[in-house]
This record gives structure tokens, C-alpha cells and sequence, in this order.
């Protein structure tokens, strides 16, 4: 049976050691790379294309749940599985919205880790036995969903919608009562944020989020 490839996102050294020698010694699976930020993770995974990505949520530079969605969007065929420390529920309903097919905490067993990769490497969705009871209380209750881009301020986020319905600066100005200076820093920070490089990205990744639809 071929071993299914494995690339660890982890930026904690002991931590990725750990997970990398437990894969190593167990017949099925192999380690086909390590990253160590999220920039670096869609990289491997785009060069690498393994069957999972064990992916962290707290990495430098972009977030874990910012790599997932990159390597999601990617359409590769490449599945994603998180491992964090965090069992809020907006974390594991963020991680779900990039893309992830899995959600287990750090302190799984053995066993459990290696199940759940073999789980989502067959397709399926798996999650910790914690994080399973807050998803189905999360949905349970009626709440609002997350906001889109939760880096971004209520200014920000309010100036990006403007942007997804194609106002320019000089528009967003006027409707917001402010001068093109302070729009021109507003819409700088934006992109600085959400790492994008024009205006027609930016406005791709708030329509893709509901805003401006």
C-alpha cells in the first residue's frame, strides 16, 4: 500500500518533531515536507501536493486558517486537517469555512491523530471529541456566523464592502465623509491585511466572502 504523504505546518520545534517522528515510524504514512509559516505552507503544498496537510492555525505571517483556504482554493485535491491548541468554536467554524476537512486538538492521543489523518485522507470530515460537542452546540444556538476577515476593523471591513461593489477612493470618500488621504491609508491597510497586491484582488476576496454580492 502506498504510504499517504503527510506535510506538517507546525512553527513550535519540539512540538513538529514529535508529530514528524510519529509519522516516520508508522508503516502508512510518510513525511513529504515540513513548513513552519503559513506562506511557506502553501508553497509546499502547491509544490509538494500531499495527500494532507497537517496544518496549525497560529503561524507567522498569514494565519493557518488563511493557508487553508490558499490551498483549498488551490483545487488541487489536496485536503487539510487542523491541529491546534484552540477548541473555541469560532475557531473550528472558521477553520471549516477555509476549507478544512478535520479539526483535532494537540493534546489527541496518539491513535486518535492518525485516524483522523487517515479519516480526512479518505474524504471524510473528523473532529475531537471536544470540538465535535462544540460544533453541534455552536449550530445549535442561533447566532450570527463569524465576521468575514475578523483582522480587519468595522472601518476597514465597511470600506472593503464599498470596494466589492467597484466604488473608487474618491466615491468611498464622499459616501463616508472622509478625505481621499485617509480612504488612500484605509484601503493601504486592507491590503497590507488580507495580502493582496491590487484592487481587483481585494475586491475578488470580499466578494468571495458575501460582501458587495
Amino acid at each position: 500500500m502506498t504510504p499517504l504523504r503527510v506535510l506538517v505546518v507546525e512553527d513550535h520545534p519540539l512540538f513538529r518533531k514529535g508529530v514528524v517522528a510519529l509519522l516516520e515510524a508508522t508503516a502508512d504514512f510518510s513525511v513529504a515536507g515540513v513548513a513552519v509559516s503559513g506562506e511557506d505552507a502553501v508553497s509546499r503544498a502547491r509544490e509538494l501536493r500531499p495527500d494532507v496537510v497537517l496544518m496549525d492555525l497560529q503561524l507567522p505571517g498569514i494565519s493557518g486558517i488563511e493557508a487553508t483556504r490558499e490551498i483549498v482554493a488551490a483545487e488541487t485535491g489536496v485536503r487539510v486537517l487542523v491541529l491546534s491548541l484552540f477548541e473555541d468554536e469560532e475557531s473550528v467554524f472558521l477553520a471549516l469555512c477555509a476549507g478544512a476537512r478535520g479539526y483535532v486538538l494537540k493534546d489527541a492521543d496518539e491513535d486518535e491523530l492518525l485516524g483522523a489523518i487517515r479519516a480526512v485522507a479518505r474524504g471524510e470530515a473528523i473532529f475531537s471529541q471536544a470540538v465535535a460537542g462544540r460544533v453541534l452546540a455552536f449550530f445549535a444556538q442561533s447566532r450570527p456566523a463569524p465576521k468575514a476577515f475578523p483582522e480587519l476593523t468595522d472601518r476597514e471591513r465597511e470600506i472593503l464592502g464599498l470596494i466589492a461593489h467597484g466604488h473608487p477612493n474618491p466615491s468611498i470618500a464622499r459616501k463616508l465623509s472622509l478625505s481621499p488621504k485617509t480612504v488612500a491609508n484605509y484601503v493601504s491597510a486592507i491590503f497590507a491585511k488580507l495580502q493582496v497586491a491590487d484592487r481587483a484582488e481585494a475586491m475578488t476576496r470580499a466578494r468571495e466572502a458575501g460582501l458587495g454580492s
